[in-house]
């Protein structure tokens, strides 16, 4: 289970609401500390001269009375009585022995000379029972010994209850220090987090190919700066790529003109072995020239629509078969998706061209997961080796060896083949198969109108 927040706006919020928290933890510990030492203190104080004055005025009235007023002056915190008896002195810890000493100071140097004892314990409720008397809280008792005169002791247990909770006057307004903390963080990262969102959605429909719609210019300073930014970028970067596209077009017309021109010279060519080797390099350089611009183009120019891949797959396998070609289709039920259907037209063709001319044959199908769907296109030749994958991508690369069209090609079909993939948010995988041949998989993503 994932507790801490992925967003930078709930971030904010989660961090800021724990720092106020913290902070306010803090402070009041620190008060209550200081507090409680100065409370104790004056308590220590209150208590010692409380029990000492009991001692002494025990002293002054007839041995008679001593009982009565004892109880007397019992109440819910206190307790007194007598003892006879010599008092012999007792072990004390050095807290103990620090306010024995206090308590000594008190008295009559007469008195003062006969032992003190002062003992800590903690009082529970049968404790209290047994003194007859009803004590709300449990807490700590301070008993002290304290003579009265010689072999007569006051015995003055003073009940201690528990430190009280914080008051909830601190609670309530830590509790308003945080929602306030966390009402300004939401602010805060409301003016952050939303242009930063628009920005990256900006950016994932750029790298998909697409065009990335202005990122509005909003927010503290940094962020407005880096959205400026991002729209300049994306304005240059738009109007190169319809620069590109106006200047192929421009190329493509002029060389289509003059190869039109010289297919026509070369019908006036008498000798046949000449004729036929002029046409054939005419044709190498029209069909360069197209897989050229095919290339050059890459993505971006055709509107994406909605369509069955399935369908799609399967006319180009059909398409090939009718030419004779070795082409095998796995059915497949309808893959709906978004694309720009001619260029995917275009790359599984030339996957599928690819498979028959190196591998024999071409066995195609559709696989899909959750995310994506993936056009799996198997061959039975020798496969490539890993450390040349990445490089058949590259324009004009053909392991091949040759120039011959024929048994080649031009070296710009995979090229293509990867614009389009990445053009869509996709990608393009080849691998070995374990029973010999190549398998390409060419990865879409089910969502890739947003890609």
């Amino acid at each position: 289970m994932r507790v801490w927040p992925r967003t930078l706006g709930m971030q904010l919020i989660v961090v800021t609401a724990v720092a106020v928290f913290l902070s306010n933890v803090a402070v009041a510990f620190w008060f209550e500390l200081g507090s409680e030492k100065l409370n104790e203190n004056a308590l220590t104080e209150r208590l010692l001269d409380r029990a000492g004055s009991i001692a002494t005025l025990m002293g002054s009235i007839p041995p008679k009375a001593r009982d009565t007023a004892a109880r007397a002056l019992t109440s819910n915190i206190w307790h007194f009585e007598l003892r006879s008896g010599k008092d012999l002195p007792q072990p004390m810890n050095a807290n103990e022995e620090k306010l024995a000493v206090r308590l000594k100071a008190m008295l009559s140097p007469k008195v003062a000379k006969l032992p003190v004892t002062v003992r800590f314990r903690d009082e529970t409720p049968d404790d209290r029972l047994e003194h007859k008397h009803h004590h709300p809280r449990h807490g700590m008792a301070i008993e002290m010994t304290i003579p009265v005169v010689r072999n007569t002791q006051l015995i003055a247990t003073f009940f201690r209850p528990p430190l009280p909770p914080w008051p909830a006057e601190i609670s309530l307004a830590a509790i308003v220090a945080i929602v306030v903390a966390s009402a300004a963080a939401a602010y805060i990262a409301r003016r952050v987090a939303r242009p930063l969102s628009k920005l990256a959605d900006a950016a994932s429909v750029a790298a998909g190919g697409g065009s990335a719609p202005r990122v509005p210019e909003v927010g503290p300073d940094d962020v407005r700066n880096a959205a400026i930014a991002f729209n300049a970028m994306t304005d240059q970067v738009t109007r190169t790529l319809e620069s590109q596209r106006q200047l192929l077009s421009a190329v493509g017309h002029d060389l289509r003109t003059p190869i039109t021109a010289m297919r026509i010279n070369i019908e006036f060519v008498d000798e046949p072995e000449l004729r036929e080797r002029l046409q054939k390099n005419l044709d190498e350089l029209q069909d360069l020239t197209e897989a050229v611009l095919s290339a050059a183009r890459g993505t971006g120019g055709e509107a994406r629509r909605q369509i069955d891949l399935a369908a799609l797959v399967e006319s180009v396998c059909a398409d090939l078969d009718d030419l004779g070609e070795p082409v095998e289709w796995n059915g497949h039920a309808p893959a709906p998706i978004c694309c720009r259907a001619n260029e995917i037209r275009r790359a599984v063709r030339n996957l599928v061209e690819n498979a028959v001319a190196y591998g024999k044959k071409a066995d195609v199908a559709i696989e899909e997961t959750a995310k994506a769907y993936e056009i799996v296109v198997d061959d039975d030749g020798p496969g490539i080796a890993e450390a040349d994958r990445a490089r058949v991508f590259e324009p004009f690369v053909r392991l091949e060896g040759s120039r011959n069209l024929d048994t080649g090609g031009s070296g710009l079909g995979l090229t293509l083949v990867k614009a389009i993939a990445e053009g869509h948010g996709g990608q393009v995988i080849m691998e070995n198969r374990s029973q010999g041949g190549l398998r390409v998989r060419m990865r879409l993503p089910r969502d890739a109108a947003t890609a």
